[in-house]
């Protein structure tokens, strides 16, 4: 009995649950996302899935949407018809082959629920909807700081910034933020006040102010704001650009320096002394200097009392001394100060000293010895009138002088630890006597008549003069301590015969030398030439007379005039009293090797006149 009541339950079991799945499978489902999100401007689709059972057909699908607890219908679809309404969104439904509903030019106005309704004869009638969800990204944030400046003893909470974030669906949330820490609102100490505006086109602008006391410490603070939205079901935020605030804070410390550094300071200087305080803004500055008997004197009007600086220019020895420079600070009549010591380098007081002081005369010796003053160390250094360092040391000494070693040298006096800081003194080494002449054109090779140079250099202290006894046009120069003069004259019979003199004097006596003129008959460019005619002319006449003699010989031996016997035999080689000779003269073009060449008055290279011969003599 048991065992059939427990297989009477089972079939019933089965039986239930068979019917169950037989009523679930004769339904009319239709199923839709609970939720579609678009971009404002976007195209928003909504699927609409439906079965029917035993793959029955639809008699017709309508679409509509929920104004307010109202419903209205889009559109009706019965086999290949739709049917659209009119409503606002006329000209943007679409619906696909699937029966998806499609709105174009989505606005936020589109956000609310969207129904699906299908109608299928016996198998009944099913629906379902779907929430439209629209958004709009906001702009990026825009933040203004307080353009007038805060103060950190203000009683009241001072504006910071203020952030907007505009056109943005649905409204975003912003917060504030101190150097990248959020800031969150506290009694008495920061304010966050926000203001949400629709606008026309259903978009939301969003403000907030921040308000918070502030600290010197907070000069460097940067401040932004953070604007927050849901976008397909996350978090996102957009940051705006950071800013700082003017704060305004009294002094509490003052200095003052000199620029450059007071140790490098020298005479010729411009010099700075820059006075700076920790407040803002900056306080009002005054300049002083200590003089005797601690007496202040005020150089307040040479100095910028807005930046604090007091130029200094052009200092030498007498500027050194203490400054001082006080602040006043407006807001609470505080007064501060600070003291500097300025040094200025300075160097005076060069001489040198020359012994002995006497005129020199050539061949004497001489010391210089260069001294100078400065509250820093000094170098001594020796240079002639070029430029050129000759010696270190605060001494130079010069042995053996001549004209040549006059000079002026300098002493060049140097303070290595002060960059810029060296003084000179000059000194003329002055070597006198009467004058020297060093060189002169002569012998100089002329022709009659010619234009030439004559030249004469000499070197002396006092500067010479110098004359010549001919006329003609005289041109003086200076090189390198010498003085030259060159004479333009025409060679005249009386200048070859007498020559010339050239006299050079000064007030410690007179030197003269003399130029001697020669004549040069043939000019080295037409005698090479010539010279070489002379040579084949010769040639030849050697060649014919050769072969003269040899046809008069041989005619004489035929003629019987010449015996070859032993016993007539003449000896020709043997020259007879009254014989006549024949002496043919062969002049070489070549020169002697000893032969110097002499330099002519106008650059020319005159060889010498004696030429080398050669003689060939004939007999018959």
């Amino acid at each position: 009995m048991a065992g059939g009541r427990r297989a009477a339950g089972l079939a019933l079991g089965w039986g239930c649950c068979l019917l169950l799945c037989c009523a679930a499978a004769s339904k009319l489902e239709v199923s839709m996302p609970a939720v579609v999100e678009v971009e404002s401007g976007g195209t928003a689709r909504i699927e609409c899935n439906f079965y029917i059972p035993g793959n029955g057909s639809y008699a017709y699908i309508n679409w509509s949407y929920m104004d307010r607890n109202n419903r209205v219908r889009l559109c009706r679809i019965m086999g290949s018809e739709i049917l659209e309404e009119n409503t606002d969104y006329k000209g943007r439904l679409s619906v696909g082959e699937d029966k998806a509903l499609s709105i174009s030019r989505v606005t936020v106005q589109d956000a609310r629920t969207f129904l699906c309704q299908v109608e299928a004869g016996s198998h009944g009638m099913g629906e379902n909807h779907t929430e439209l969800h629209v958004y709009k990204v906001p702009e990026a944030p825009e933040i203004m700081a307080n353009p007038g400046g805060i103060s950190v003893q203000s009683s009241d909470i001072p504006q910071i910034a203020q952030c907007v974030s505009r056109n943005s669906f649905p409204p975003p949330n912003i917060t504030w933020h101190k150097n990248g820490e959020q800031l969150q609102p506290e009694e008495k100490m920061v304010k966050i006040p926000a203001t949400l505006t629709r606008e026309s086109s259903g978009l939301y602008t969003v403000s907030s102010t921040l308000f918070a006391h502030v600290t010197r410490e907070d000069r460097n603070s940067l401040y932004h704001c953070t604007v927050h939205y849901w976008l397909r079901g996350q978090r996102r935020a957009v940051d705006s650009r950071r800013v700082n605030v003017t704060v305004f804070y009294p002094a509490q410390h003052v200095k003052l320096q000199v620029m450059p550094s007071s140790a490098l300071v020298k005479e010729g200087d411009d010099v700075k002394l820059v006075c700076e305080a920790d407040g803002n803004p900056a306080p009002v500055f005054s300049f002083y200097k200590r003089e005797l008997e601690d007496s202040w004197q005020d150089l307040t009007s040479l100095a910028d009392t807005n930046s604090g600086v007091l130029n200094l220019h052009d200092v030498n020895k007498s500027s050194s001394g203490l400054y001082r420079c006080q602040t006043l600070d407006l807001d609470d009549m505080r007064q501060l100060e600070k003291d500097v010591e300025l040094v200025v380098n300075y160097i005076e007081g060069v001489h040198v000293k020359m012994e002995p002081s006497s005129p020199l005369q050539e061949g004497d010796n001489v010391r210089l010895s260069c001294n100078a003053h400065s509250p820093v160390a000094l170098d001594y250094q020796w240079r002639d009138e070029k430029g050129r360092k000759v010696a270190e040391g605060n001494q130079l000494f010069l042995s053996n002088l001549t004209f040549e070693t006059s000079s002026n040298f300098s002493c060049k006096v140097i303070a290595p630890s002060v960059p810029g800081l060296e003084q000179s003194k000059q000194v003329a080494v002055a070597v006198q006597g009467k004058p020297r002449i060093v060189a002169i054109s002569s012998p100089l090779y002329v022709q009659q008549d010619e234009v030439v140079n004559l030249t004469c250099k000499a070197i002396a202290f006092p500067r010479p003069s110098v004359h010549w006894n001919v006329n003609g046009t005289a041109h003086e120069y200076v090189e390198n301590q010498h003085i030259a003069s060159n004479l333009t004259v025409r060679v005249s019979h009386d200048l070859l015969r007498a020559g010339a003199m050239c006299r050079v004097s000064n007030a410690l006596g007179v030197s003269e030398k003399h130029i001697q003129l020669l004549v040069e008959s043939i000019r080295k460019d037409q005698k090479a030439p010539e010279s070489k005619g002379v040579i084949i002319v010769a040639i030849i006449v050697c060649i014919l007379v050769v072969a003269v003699l040899g046809s008069v010989i041989y005619f004489l031996h035929k003629k019987g005039k010449i015996p070859c016997g032993r016993a007539g035999k003449q000896d020709i080689t043997k020259p007879e009293a009254r014989k006549d000779k024949i002496v043919v003269e062969v002049k070489s073009d070549k020169l002697s090797e000893e032969a110097g060449l002499l330099q002519g008055a106008n650059g020319e290279k005159r060889p010498a006149a004696d030429q080398s011969e050669k003689y060939i003599d004939l007999r018959n």
